[in-house]
C-alpha cells in the first residue's frame, strides 16, 4: 500500500534561513517545526525533506557537511519522539565555481526530480501527499510532481502543518 508523505523545504520553512547554513551551531528550528514533524510522524506521515544545498556547488561547504547536519537534526528530534524519514538535496549550481557541480540540472528546485525519486523510493501517493515550503520554487516543484504544495508564510509551523495536511 502506498504511503502518505508531507515534504518540507529546509532553509526558511524547518529552520531559519541563515544563508548557507552547514553548521550545527548556526542552526536554529522554526517555532512549531519540531512539534510539525512529530506531528506528522505520528499521523502516519512520511517526513521527506527535499532542499537545495548550492552551498556545495559554491565551494562553501561539502556534501558530507551536509549530510552531518541532517544526522544531527535527526538527533535532536529524536529526543521529542520525532524523526526524518529521508533527506534529498540537490548541490548543484549552474554558475559553480567546483567543476563537478556546475550544471543545469532537475534535482534542483523548481525541477521536480528529488520529490519523483522520494516518491519511487518510499512508494509515495502523490494525491495524499503535501509539500509545504516558503519559495514560489517550492510549490512549483510540487506542483510539477503532482503534489499539492502549500506555502507556508511564516509563524508557528505546527499550526500550519495542520491547517495543511488532509487528515
Amino acid at each position: 500500500m502506498a504511503s502518505k508523505a508531507v515534504f518540507f523545504d529546509r532553509d526558511g520553512t524547518l529552520n531559519v534561513d541563515t544563508d548557507f547554513l552547514y553548521k550545527k551551531e548556526e542552526f536554529e528550528w522554526m517555532d512549531g517545526a519540531v512539534e510539525a514533524i512529530r506531528f506528522a510522524n505520528e499521523n502516519g506521515y512520511k517526513v521527506i525533506v527535499i532542499t537545495n544545498q548550492s552551498g556545495v556547488a559554491r565551494g562553501y561547504f561539502k556534501e558530507s557537511d551536509v549530510n552531518a547536519l541532517h544526522d544531527w537534526m535527526n538527533e535532536q528530534l529524536k529526543e521529542y519522539g520525532a524523526h526524518i524519514d529521508a533527506f534529498y538535496y540537490c548541490p548543484h549550481h549552474p554558475e559553480a565555481v567546483v567543476p563537478e557541480y556546475r550544471k543545469k540540472c532537475e534535482c534542483r528546485k523548481p525541477g521536480s526530480k528529488l520529490v519523483e525519486d522520494a516518491c519511487r523510493d518510499f512508494d509515495i501517493d502523490k494525491k495524499a501527499s503535501v509539500m509545504i515550503g516558503d519559495a514560489d520554487r517550492d510549490i512549483e516543484c510540487a506542483e510539477k510532481a503532482g503534489v499539492k504544495g502549500v506555502k507556508f508564510t511564516g509563524g508557528n509551523l505546527l499550526e500550519f502543518v495542520k491547517q495543511s495536511l488532509p487528515l
